[in-house]
């Protein structure tokens, strides 16, 4: 009878260690971005809670459905915006995912009535034709990135929808980003705007830079967002994980 002495050498597999949470230091942009949102809201509801057309920011004398589409546009863009901060929160995604996929879902179901609403504002233009093809094209871009992230997501391409919606997100907050880029192309472009009591809002100078607004606020947002999704992550950086 003899007995088998032969030990096993196979190595023991290191201990996995969990990942280390990411400190809010490395994520410098959020509470600057919370705060730029929340700035934006506080200046543009009050005018129309009261549901009053006198006190809406651009002419409302333009049938009888544009106002509503215009309220529309801005309630449910207010939620939409203050849902894409949650969404954009790297501790809340990572401690409360439930959070996370709520607020996502609030994000999709105000972002399709807000392009919706977008795309017939954007017929009536204050600053010609420019503008109008500038704000349809940002509509249909949003409207078509938010569907594409949620047909995605629902496929279960996590992936695919990461990329999806954060060029919606990029969309979406082109109407903050437009407030940024008309007070410069307008001290570009029109020095004397603000001096000057014979350049009126309307004058051909103000919506000219007004229509490139338009358009610089979204293909700006929309590019960096493509940067920020092509980007190369930094050596030992740590990809999060799909929820």
């Amino acid at each position: 009878m003899t007995t088998d002495t032969t030990t096993d050498t196979t190595p023991t597999p290191a201990p996995v260690r969990p990942p280390r949470p990411v400190r809010w230091w490395r994520r410098p942009w959020i509470a600057p971005l919370a705060l730029v949102t929340a700035a934006f809201l506080a200046t543009t509801l009050p005018r129309y809670v009261g549901l009053d057309p006198a006190q809406s920011l651009v002419p409302t004398d333009r049938g009888p459905a544009f106002y509503p589409a215009l309220v529309t546009h801005i309630f449910t863009g207010s939620i939409m915006l203050s849902a894409a901060v949650l969404q954009l929160w790297p501790w809340l995604r990572a401690h409360h995912p439930r959070v996370h996929r709520w607020s996502g879902r609030v994000y999709v179901a105000t972002a399709i009535p807000t392009a919706v609403a977008a795309l017939y504002i954007a017929q009536f233009p204050s600053s010609g034709v420019a503008q109008q093809v500038a704000n349809t094209m940002l509509g249909v871009l949003l409207l078509a990135c938010t569907l594409l992230g949620y047909r995605a997501v629902r496929q279960r391409r996590f992936g695919d929808h990461r990329e999806w919606m954060i060029r919606s997100t990029a969309l979406a907050f082109s109407i903050v980003t437009n407030r940024f880029w008309a007070a410069i192309l307008i001290a570009v472009y029109v020095p004397g705007a603000l001096t000057d009591p014979d350049i009126a809002f309307g004058a051909p100078e103000i919506a000219g830079a007004a229509a490139a607004s338009a358009w610089v606020s979204f293909v700006v947002n929309l590019l960096f967002a493509e940067w920020w999704i092509h980007r190369k992550p930094r050596k030992g950086a740590r990809i999060p994980r799909a929820r």
